[in-house]
């Protein structure tokens, strides 16, 4: 957990213990570092138009003087002056700041050999860094502002945590969100200890880049490099390291020149202390649909071994001397099956093979200390089931288990499996995909409370030495990418108490506290429409399938068709209000998202409903909003970035299709029976009961209706057999009224999360009060077209029968059987009643 201490301006050593609490990375958060006035004890970083000078060593890291270089500018934006930088050694009465690595930078070292700079809490640490302010730090100096760090990044993440604690969003540059500006600014007294990170190996992959970073790169930034180069890589890793992310899996698509083709990329990343890494589709840092120029049907290791081993040998010599994470196995090309073996055992004995060869070339060319350089093997789509067939991978290899694309973890590491293996385990998740059953390209829409769901469970089993996201072409994946990033180094910041207030805090930080509680209102309502159907997932066929109506009743598309409209007057208030510096991050991180998502919806009913003028209308102001997102805003620096989903003709197997007047069959829209049912919101429950070791926890923002949804807590609970629940499960109780004796048609919504058991069913059960208890079950498989719809529709339902022994009121218990089982909502119904899509909306008594 990243921890912070403090101290007053008293002794360091005696002091720095007294306190340990997670340190808000928000600036101008309640505990910021920064004040605009004056005190007796507070360091001025700028007063009175003048500006501390900023020192490193010159033997220091190179990113220490990258970070330096970009504090000084920050500092710059906040207040207008740009304080000097130097590796001169301080002296005279001045104010410093003085920022360096421990055992690489002398100024740091003679601070601490001097004992003005206790780094008892650095020495030895992953990436750990204090800010503190010292009295007489060296000889002829009156005080100074330290920033200094365990290691290269420790420091660099020192100064810019620095910087956003002055008003710098680590987003200045990508979503162009101006910086507070202030004429003063100074520095409380004390020290600050932050670190080390909850996970070691922390960072993004981009990918799908064909229609958004590529292109803008290639016409708009970069066109002297022909796209995604070095001038690119740059904003990169900057904006990675302001995020405190240590790792890249680089753009990979043929439309993109690989990495390593422009040689300096390399140098490049290992000044900017970057890892690099690869895709689980990319062994050992290769662009295969870039880099393999042999003919295709020689990659394959089982009849090309030696020309596979040269292939990989080849980037080895080049890269082996920075810092990387060498992805293990070996698929396709570009991201399939692997090519030679034909049966499991085949496969199984092939990829134990390929890692023997893999590791013998990275004790040649890396180190000969093999278990000592990182790697990892991502067991992804089919891989996974070999995995669980017995694939044996070295045990100082990390495991990174995939979610299933679309935001649901697929396995978790058994007590046994984390016992045995001191490579540990890391996740690669998404919260943007182009595959099957349909890809989404377009908007962010993954809901930080699903991101929280599945990334906390996969923590809590094992899974904290790598975390990738697939953040497509980063932009409009912010917010996503950044809630990820902020658990990934903390996984504890944010938790079930506070989660509804990290887009408070992120919209106060980007936008000030005026507007901060109506975007964070407005952008939770956005992903919970889009939770219930994304936006490009507005078809309900599937490529080559026979286009039909969605199963939307007609109160359910009159409903949703309002909350759009109020969205879209919501954010047309706001586009008036939010004006200047931030018009711009406005448009690009709240106004377009809400407004084209309410008119994908619009358009796409519109449509089904027979308007097709109205639908037509409402594509052309997408078309429009969409265009003036790329010509206008900032001055026309995203030109050719945003495209609407599908933005052509590729890949057509597993992208919607283009929306067209007409293509959706004519009818009518079933009506919701108003009548003969109970639906229960699960959040809003009249009781909890706890069990031993578990107990109920509402995650809020989570799910398709309500403000939240449940799951059992912790997801290390045990199991629990249904003979045995009315005992030892975790339970919630509501008070719910029959008009009837007899039974009822229970159905309860899940979200279609994977079994922490791989191959379990997701279960829960019910009773009415000491009664019978009926298990609730669903066994869908992943992969299946059961999987499929679920995802889209991010739920599943199980069934049961309710025997309701008499009219009046009862007492409606849910059992929690399983951890990880998150339950949306539950339906008491006529086996006749429609329940439309969504299910009813919430009533205890049954008319």
């Amino acid at each position: 957990m990243a921890e912070r201490t403090t101290e007053g301006s008293g002794g360091i050593s005696s002091l720095l213990c007294i306190l340990c609490l997670v340190w808000p990375t928000w600036a101008l958060g309640s505990d910021s570092l920064v004040s605009d006035v004056a005190d007796a004890s507070a360091f001025p970083l700028v007063a009175a138009g003048q500006a501390a000078t900023i020192v490193h060593d010159a033997a220091d890291h190179a990113v220490v003087a990258i970070a330096a270089r970009d504090l000084a500018m920050d500092i710059g934006r906040v207040s207008g002056v740009t304080p000097a930088v130097t590796t001169e050694h301080p002296s005279g009465p001045g104010t410093w700041v003085l920022i360096g690595t421990l055992g690489r930078s002398p100024l740091i070292d003679e601070l601490a050999r001097a004992g003005k700079l206790d780094t008892v809490t650095l020495a030895g640490k992953w990436e750990t860094f204090l800010i503190a302010v010292v009295e007489a730090p060296l000889p002829g100096v009156g005080r100074a502002l330290v920033v200094a760090g365990s290691d290269r990044r420790g420091t660099a993440f020192g100064a810019y945590e620095l910087a956003q604690q002055i008003g710098v969003s680590p987003w200045h540059w990508w979503s162009d969100v101006p910086p507070r500006r202030s004429a003063s600014l100074f520095i409380r007294a004390g020290v600050t200890v932050v670190g080390p990170p909850s996970v070691k190996y922390r960072g993004v992959f981009i990918n799908d880049e064909d229609w958004g970073l590529q292109p803008w790169a290639a016409q708009t930034f970069a066109p002297e490099e022909g796209g995604i180069g070095p001038k690119t890589y740059r904003r990169v890793f900057e904006l990675l390291l302001r995020l405190k992310a240590n790792t890249l899996w680089p753009a990979m698509h043929a439309c993109t020149k690989p990495f390593n083709a422009f040689p300096e990329n390399a140098k490049l990343a290992d000044d900017y202390a970057i890892v690099m890494g690869s895709s689980h589709a990319e062994p050992m840092l290769r662009n295969n649909v870039g880099e393999w120029t042999a003919p295709k049907d020689d990659y394959n290791y089982v009849a090309n071994r030696d020309g596979m081993l040269a292939y990989w040998a080849e980037r080895l010599r080049t890269n082996g001397r920075f810092e990387n994470i060498y992805t293990l196995g070996m698929r396709g090309i570009h991201d399939s099956n692997m090519v030679g073996p034909t049966t499991d055992a085949e496969r199984i004995a092939t990829l134990e093979r390929i890692f023997a060869d893999q590791r013998a070339l990275i004790a040649k060319h890396a180190s000969p200390e093999v278990e000592r350089v990182p790697q990892m093997f991502c067991a992804y789509k089919e891989v996974l089931d070999l995995y669980r067939q017995g694939l044996r991978v070295p045990d100082d290899v990390t495991i990174v288990w995939p979610d299933d694309n679309f935001g649901y973890i697929r396995n978790f590491a058994t007590p046994a499996e984390r016992a045995a293996r001191p490579g540990g385990f890391g996740v690669y998740y998404h919260i943007s995909y182009l595959g099957r059953p349909l890809a989404y390209l377009w908007l962010n829409t993954t809901p930080p409370a699903l991101i929280w769901e599945e990334m906390h469970k996969a923590y809590e089993h094992g899974a904290d030495r790598i975390w990738i996201v697939n953040v497509g072409d980063i932009k409009p994946m912010e917010i996503g990418t950044e809630f990820f990033l902020q658990m990934a180094w903390d996984v504890d910041r944010w938790h079930p108490d506070n989660l509804d207030q990290f887009l408070r805090a992120w919209a106060a930080r980007e936008f000030g506290e005026a507007h901060a509680a109506e975007i964070a209102a407005i952008m939770q309502e956005y992903f919970q429409l889009n939770f219930q159907r994304r936006p490009e997932h507005l078809q309900w066929w599937l490529p080559k399938e026979v286009p039909r109506r969605s199963p939307l009743t007609a109160e359910e598309i009159v409903a949703r068709n309002q909350l759009c409209f109020a969205l879209q007057e919501r954010i047309w208030r706001l586009h008036a209000a939010i004006t200047g510096p931030q018009a711009d991050a406005f448009a690009q991180l709240v106004f377009y998202p809400v407004l084209g998502s309410t008119l994908a919806n619009q358009r796409y009913f519109r449509g089904e409903t027979g308007d097709i003028a109205g639908a037509q209308g409402k594509d052309a102001r997408l078309q429009l909003a969409t265009q003036h997102l790329n010509e206008i805003v900032a001055a026309g620096k995203w030109r050719g970035f945003m495209h609407l989903e599908p933005a052509d003709d590729d890949w057509k197997s597993m992208r919607i299709a283009p929306w067209q007047p007409g293509a959706i069959p004519p009818g009518e829209a079933p009506r919701m029976a108003p009548e003969g049912f109970v639906s229960l919101e699960t959040e809003s429950f009249d009781a909890a009961v706890r069990a031993p070791g578990a107990t109920w926890t509402i995650v809020p923002g989570l799910g398709r209706t309500g403000p939240g949804a449940v799951v059992v807590q912790p997801s290390t609970a045990a199991t629990v057999d249904l003979a045995l629940a009315a005992t030892e499960a975790p339970r919630l109780e509501y008070r719910v009224t029959f008009a009837r004796p007899g039974p009822r048609s229970v159905t309860v919504y899940l979200l279609p999360t994977h079994a922490i058991s791989a191959g379990a069913d997701l279960r829960c059960a019910i009773g009415l009060g000491d009664g019978p208890l009926q298990l609730l079950a669903n066994t869908r498989r992943d992969g299946s077209p059961e999987w499929a719809q679920g995802v889209l529709a991010n739920a599943v339902t199980a069934r049961a029968t309710l025997e309701i022994p008499a009219s009046g009121d009862h007492t409606l218990r849910l059992y929690g059987l399983e951890p990880g089982v998150v339950v949306d909502k539950l339906v008491i119904h006529d086996p006749t009643a429609a329940l439309g899509y969504l299910g009813p909306p919430e009533r205890r008594t049954e008319e």
